[in-house]
């Protein structure tokens, strides 16, 4: 997902997107969601959030790390 597109819904969230990364950006949004913020920590591909809006960029954020 581009950025633009994630400054977006933490808008829809009330959240400041400010100079935030993207990774920020959407740890704030899934607590904001009542979630985990565990975005870019599925390590080795593992995670059980099937229904998850960030699962394929968090894959490839975790990696990347």
């Amino acid at each position: 997902m581009k950025l633009e597109e994630i400054r977006s819904i933490a808008k829809s969230h009330k959240i400041n997107p400010g100079k935030l990364s993207k990774t920020e950006l959407i740890k704030f949004i899934q607590t904001d969601e009542g979630n985990f913020d565990c975005f870019a920590t599925a390590y080795g591909g593992m995670c059980d959030q099937m229904n998850c809006l960030w699962r394929e960029d968090c894959f490839a954020a975790a990696q990347s790390n």
